[in-house]
C-alpha cells in the first residue's frame, strides 16, 4: 500500500537510504539514491565530504542535491566542498537560506550560489532521480527547520531524536513551535521509520511508533509539561 500524508496525498516512491555517521559531534548525513536514474542527494553534509563522495562512488550514483533539514554549521560546513566536487544544487527553507549563503561565501561555489540555492517550502515534492520526497517545515530548533518525508521514513534533522528533541534555546529556537513540530510527526504513521541528525540514541534508527511510547518528549499529555521538561533539560 501506498503511504500517505495526514491529508491523504499519497507519496511519491522513496529513494534508497544509506545513513552516514559523520565529524566529532555524532552527526548523521544521509545518501539518497535513486537506483533508475543513478542519481544522489546528501541530507545536511556536514563534514567529512571526501567519503560521502566514495559512498557515492562506491554505490556507483552521481550526486546532483544537497537537501538541508536547518541552517546551523554543524549541518552545513561541508556544503561548498561538495558543491565544488559536484556542481550540487542545495535545497533549503527560504528561511534557512542566508546560513547556508554565510558558508559559501569565500569559497569557489559562491559564485555559483545564486544558481545552486533552490528554496523549498511545506509541501513541496523533492525530486531524486524518479523518487521523491515530501518536504514538512517543522521549526522550532531554527525557524526555518525541515524534515523530509518518503513513502516508508522520515528524516528528522534536529527536531525528534532517538529518545529526544532538538534544543529551542538557541538563535530562533521556539519552544511551542518545537511542540507543534513533534505533534505533526507523531501524526505520521506508527511504522514510519526515522532517521535523525545526530546519533544520540540507543539506537541509530526508530520508529513514529516506538518513540511514542519511549521518548519522554513524545509522552507529555500537555504543552505545559513538554516546556517544563524542556526546560529541566537545558538547566541539567
Amino acid at each position: 500500500m501506498t503511504a500517505t500524508t495526514k491529508d491523504g496525498e499519497a507519496l511519491p516512491p522513496a529513494p534508497d537510504i544509506v545513513q552516514i555517521e559523520v565529524g566529532l559531534l555524532q552527526n548523521f548525513c544521509v545518501l539518497l539514491i535513486c537506483p533508475e536514474t543513478h542519481e544522489a542527494a546528501v541530507v545536511d553534509p556536514a563534514w567529512e565530504v571526501d567519503r560521502l563522495l566514495r559512498e557515492a562512488s562506491r554505490a556507483g550514483v552521481r550526486i546532483t542535491q544537497a537537501l538541508i533539514t536547518h541552517g546551523h554549521n554543524d549541518h552545513i560546513e561541508g556544503i561548498a566542498e561538495l558543491v565544488v566536487h559536484t556542481g550540487a544544487r542545495v535545497v533549503v527553507n527560504e528561511r534557512e537560506i542566508s546560513r547556508v549563503r554565510a558558508v559559501l561565501a569565500g569559497s569557489p561555489a559562491a559564485a555559483a550560489a545564486a544558481t545552486t540555492i533552490q528554496t523549498v517550502t511545506d509541501g513541496e515534492t523533492v525530486a531524486v532521480g524518479r523518487k521523491g520526497l515530501r518536504v514538512l517545515e517543522t521549526p522550532g530548533h531554527t525557524i526555518g527547520g525541515c524534515c523530509f518525508l518518503a513513502d516508508g521514513y522520515v528524516i528528522t534533522g534536529d527536531v525528534l531524536f532517538v529518545g529526544g528533541c532538538g534544543r529551542t534555546d538557541f538563535q530562533g529556537g521556539d519552544v511551542v513551535q518545537m511542540w507543534q513540530s513533534l505533534q505533526r510527526l507523531t501524526a505520521l504513521p506508527e511504522e514510519t521509520r526515522v532517521y535523525p541528525g545526530h546519533n544520540y540514541g540507543s539506537t541509530p534508527t526508530s520508529t513514529i511508533g516506538r518513540e511514542l511510547l519511549e521518548n519522554p518528549y513524545l509522552r507529555c499529555a500537555t504543552f505545559e509539561e513538554f516546556k517544563a521538561l524542556r526546560e529541566r533539560k537545558r538547566k541539567a
